[in-house]
């Protein structure tokens, strides 16, 4: 059997609000916003590329950082690059996110998005 041809389009993450998580991320990346339902959000880098998307989990749970038994643990995160991590963390900041309280290594900053998924920020071209 050959492979089919095959990209990651994006990656999705759920929340309470897709909108308002969708528009953080557009803010905090510089990205547009490509598709804005009550239950569905897109958004893409100018550049074109793999995008992000945010899908309406009514039952969902904040995840803790750091993980902890017996609590709902992140299924995943995303690495940012940044050229200035201090300025890309106030940035960050300014766009809703949370510094998280334990930060596991001096290079790299953890922060949470305003539905509470980690990310992580870390010096490098962005």
């Amino acid at each position: 059997m050959t492979q089919p041809q095959m990209r990651v389009s994006a990656t999705v993450l759920g929340a309470p609000d897709p909108q308002a998580l969708g528009a953080f991320y557009a803010r905090l990346l510089g990205w547009t916003v490509m598709e804005n339902a009550p239950d569905w959000v897109m958004v893409w880098p100018p550049s074109g590329g793999t995008g992000l998307s945010f899908q309406m989990e009514t039952e969902y749970n904040t995840p803790v950082w750091p993980t902890a038994p017996g609590k709902q643990q992140m299924m995943m995160h995303l690495d940012i690059a940044a050229e200035d991590l201090d300025v890309a963390v106030a940035w960050a900041v300014d766009a809703g996110a949370t510094l998280a309280e334990f930060q596991p290594q001096e290079d790299v900053r953890v922060l949470l998005d305003p539905a509470g998924h980690p990310f992580c920020l870390f010096p490098g071209k962005s």
